[in-house]
């Protein structure tokens, strides 16, 4: 998708700096876990933005998540004649208590044919907002109301705005919609502010999400749109999951002829947990290039180091003339110290990762974060309830099984 972002409001040397943010916000949006794996930058030397969304095959999906992304400004009265002003004032005091719709038709000052006609746009937009809440309306019970904060230079610039215009209206606009115009009575310090309309409390909450997952610093419009192939062809695919199964064959022959029986087991058992990954993948959802597919592939070999640490101590056990069932809980008793260890470091690690890295390197931290997850659960869980089994049958008493 290609964006035309509407800079008129910007200044020119302020004008680079808004369209990095632009970018933030919507990547930010569309990547939220870091999963999505999305392509987002800005035409060198243009007011452009163009939008890469993989694994989304309806064109009207992609424009609906973007869409769902407002633009927030606050606009300030023009300068007008006294009397104007005088006029205008009135017609505030007068709409106090009524339903914005019915004000709308009934008086003249407030028709949005012109958003332009009473108010002028202020540097206060999106671009400073720090995060947006759902609160109960304080003035009008059953409504809702959208709590803002904004960050320290959004602050100063709010304050400094509303100090200039106590007495007077400032107006709040979403998609240049007003949506309030509150009186200001004082100067307000700390960069809190407050959304008020006719809002129930699923539309409020829908747009206080909006406003959470990044407002916009400037309007932007749609200009073209199109479906292109995988970056990921069919080739390196088909290449990828013949890969994949060789590696998956290897390892579980491995297990097998090193650890007989116990091997066998812990190949089910990874089978389990790569169904359970692609379930949680799908889920999410995870689009799977690269990145998704190291901290996939790393997890996995995580799981099986779990069940080999588990499966040496077994064998320990048995050569001290252990019975197998005590084998099998001393085994898990002693092993567990190591693989507890081993993967906490690594989730401290991944997380360090998520919360600090940016886009694909968020994906990685992300599937290996999963991984690891799951691959404790697949080894102490359900390894463990699987030789548990076997320990009081025929085939626990076979020694070449174990040994």
């Amino acid at each position: 998708m290609l964006y035309q972002a509407d800079l008129s409001e910007i200044p020119q040397e302020d004008r680079s700096f808004a369209m990095q943010v632009l970018r933030d916000r919507i990547e930010r949006k569309v990547n939220f876990f870091g999963v999505a794996e999305p392509v987002i930058q800005v035409e060198e030397g243009s007011q452009r933005l163009i939008v890469e969304l993989a694994g989304i095959g309806d064109p009207a999906q992609a424009v609906e998540i973007l869409g769902q992304m407002p633009f927030l400004e606050f606009r300030e009265l023009k300068e007008r004649s006294a009397e104007e002003t005088d006029k205008f004032l009135a017609a505030l005091e007068e709409a106090e208590g009524k339903d914005f719709e019915e004000i709308q038709e009934e008086n003249p000052y407030f028709y949005e044919g012109d958003p332009s006609l009473y108010f002028e746009s202020t540097s206060l937009t999106g671009r400073y907002l720090k995060k947006a809440r759902l609160e109960p309306d304080p003035i009008v019970p059953g409504r809702y109301a959208i709590s803002l904060q904004f960050d320290d230079e959004g602050a100063e610039i709010f304050e400094e705005l509303t100090e200039r215009n106590v007495g007077k209206p400032l107006a709040i606009y979403l998609d240049n919609e007003r949506i309030s115009a509150p009186i200001v009575q004082e100067a307000i310090s700390g960069g809190r502010a407050q959304i008020t309309g006719d809002f129930g409390q699923e539309e409020a909450r829908q747009l206080a999400g909006g406003l959470s997952e990044g407002a916009l610093p400037v309007p932007i419009d749609l200009i073209s749109q199109q479906m292109v192939g995988p970056t990921l062809g069919k080739v390196s695919l088909e290449q990828s999951l013949r890969a994949g199964i060789w590696g998956l064959i290897a390892v579980v022959i491995f297990m097998i002829i090193f650890y007989r029986l116990p091997g066998l087991l812990a190949s089910l058992a990874l089978v389990v947990y790569a169904l359970l990954m692609l379930a949680l993948f799908k889920l999410i959802p995870v689009t799977l290039t690269m990145a998704g597919i190291g901290g996939f592939i790393l997890s996995i070999g995580m799981a099986i180091d779990a069940n080999i640490l588990i499966f040496s101590r077994l064998r320990e056990e048995l050569k001290a003339g252990a019975t197998l069932p005590i084998a099998v809980e001393e085994g898990f008793r002693r092993a567990w110290p190591s693989i507890r260890d081993g993967n906490i470091t690594t989730l401290i690690v991944a997380l360090i990762l998520f919360f600090l890295g940016t886009s694909f390197v968020e994906g990685f931290a992300l599937t290996l974060t999963i991984g690891i997850l799951i691959s404790m659960f697949s080894a102490i869980i359900i390894t463990k309830n699987l030789l548990r089994l076997f320990t009081g049958n025929r085939l626990g008493k076979i020694n070449i099984l174990w040994h």
